[in-house]
């Protein structure tokens, strides 16, 4: 990697004496500000202070190959706005990713005719290898990139980035997808973006709306963490940066953008879609295997809002409700499913009675997983026991129902019956609910929450 630069960075103060950042990270892996940025958790988020000596507070890079075209009005543009609407010092990286025409020449000139930008050259091409290369050095503590068409419109780059410098968030991306955000494209286009964070959100359940947007920013300590998860060096870098970040519980601000799209873009858009799609495949295989160290992307507890208890309020409680409730749901469709079975030769009471005791057991072994989170087989069996019990006030519950209604009407149809039994099944749902938490589960229902609260979310590990 070749680098040239002029350090001086945007409108604050220049390097030191030796040319080299008087703060920032140092070799050890410790940031001068004090903060360890290795090993446990992540440091608590904190607002960035408003000088920080010849550091500058945000370094933008700009990934291109052969634009000797373009790069010159991209980073004039670039430098004037931030030097005009920019409350902190900065920078502007051009990664250059092997590049065969005149676009060298072009960035080593800008880098010394203007303040506070620098010229890097790789030999490998890859806009995720670029990136991945210069945060990995940068010294800022807020880190960012954008296409160097600039499709994106550079009012919303503050507002991009002052989620990061405050503190209250880990990542932000522009948005072309959001409700407010103003977009000039064509169809096909538009088309693809659209089926491909559809894809995003029904494979991998991404909750962010536009993963391809080149306009985006991370704090440097996340990205010192994440950055050595993500495989991808091409296109797919920024989707698989998302996902992992989403999954490990970081904080995504979503910036709707203007956007006006370049007609001249070179990106190869059959060629890029099938390596998403590869993309997506591998990611997703090693989430569902959990091969993937997210905990190291935990934040220590008591930095989010959601750790602290509510008074009067047990703790967990609202996730275990949701967990309940979906096994429920479930359990309910499974034991309908196989009441209508086993209907088909037996009388109602036998139907209820066997599809209620195998669906108890079911909903037993969900619960004791999903919802209070206990592995291994250690006391599965009094486990089961006990939820036996339960199973049997359901059955009183849905038995005594079966009977009011025959001996009310004689010769209930199908359907009455099921109706009946639904609402016999609602009714037995909270005293279910309360004896599985109170009785079964006790000395799980507490630890699972603190255990959730203080790392990674259940499914990912």
């Amino acid at each position: 990697m070749t680098t040239t630069d002029s350090l001086r960075s945007g409108p604050g103060p220049g390097p030191g004496a030796d040319g080299r950042s008087t703060s920032g990270r140092s070799t050890s892996g410790r940031s001068t500000s004090g903060r360890s940025t290795s090993g446990g958790h992540l440091p608590v988020r904190e607002h960035l202070p408003a000088a920080r000596s010849a550091v500058p507070v945000l370094d933008v890079v700009v990934p291109v190959y052969n634009e000797e075209k373009d790069l010159r009005p991209c980073v004039l543009r670039l430098h004037d706005h931030l030097s005009r609407t920019f409350p902190y010092a900065f920078r502007i990286t051009v990664a250059d990713n092997a590049s065969t025409d005149a676009t060298p020449a072009v960035a080593a000139r800008l880098a010394a005719e203007l303040r506070g930008v620098r010229y890097v050259r790789l030999e490998e091409k890859g806009r995720g290898r670029a990136l991945r290369t210069v945060w990995s050095d940068s010294d800022a503590p807020v880190l960012a990139y954008m296409d160097v068409d600039l499709s994106t419109d550079l009012n919303a780059l503050l507002p991009l980035v002052a989620p990061l410098i405050s503190g209250h968030s880990d990542l932000a991306i522009g948005s072309r997808l959001a409700r407010s955000a103003r977009v000039v494209r064509g169809s096909k286009r538009e088309f693809i973006s659209r089926a491909y964070n559809l894809i995003l959100r029904s494979s991998l359940a991404a909750g962010f709306s536009d993963a391809q947007c080149g306009f985006k920013a991370i704090r440097s300590e996340v990205a010192e963490r994440l950055l050595p998860m993500v495989e991808d060096s091409g296109w797919f870098f920024d989707t698989e940066l998302l996902v992992l970040a989403e999954r490990a519980g970081l904080r995504i601000h979503e910036v709707p953008v203007d956007w006006i799209d370049d007609p001249d873009s070179t990106v190869h858009i059959v060629r890029t879609a099938t390596e998403d799609l590869k993309g997506v495949w591998r990611v997703g295989r090693a989430l569902a295997v959990g091969a993937l160290p997210l905990d190291r992307l935990a934040r220590p507890f008591g930095d989010d809002p959601r750790d602290r208890a509510l008074t009067g309020v047990p703790r967990g409680l609202a996730r275990q409700l949701v967990g309940f409730c979906v096994v429920g749901v479930l359990s309910t469709l499974f034991y309908l499913a196989l009441y209508s079975l086993f209907r088909l030769g037996v009388g109602p009471q036998l139907a209820n009675g066997g599809a209620l005791l195998v669906s108890a057991v079911a909903n037993t072994a969900a619960n004791r997983r999903l919802t209070f989170g206990v592995r291994g087989r250690s006391g599965a069996v009094r486990h089961q026991a006990q939820g036996l019990v339960v199973f049997a006030i359901g059955l009183a519950l849905t038995s005594g129902s079966l009977a009011a209604l025959g001996a009310a009407t004689g010769s209930p149809s199908h359907s009455t019956e099921l109706a009946v039994l639904i609402t016999a099944n609602l009714a037995a749902t909270v005293l279910r609910f309360l004896l599985l938490r109170a009785w079964v589960f006790p000395a799980h229902a507490d630890a699972h929450a603190h255990t959730h609260t203080c790392s990674e979310p259940e499914d990912l590990r």
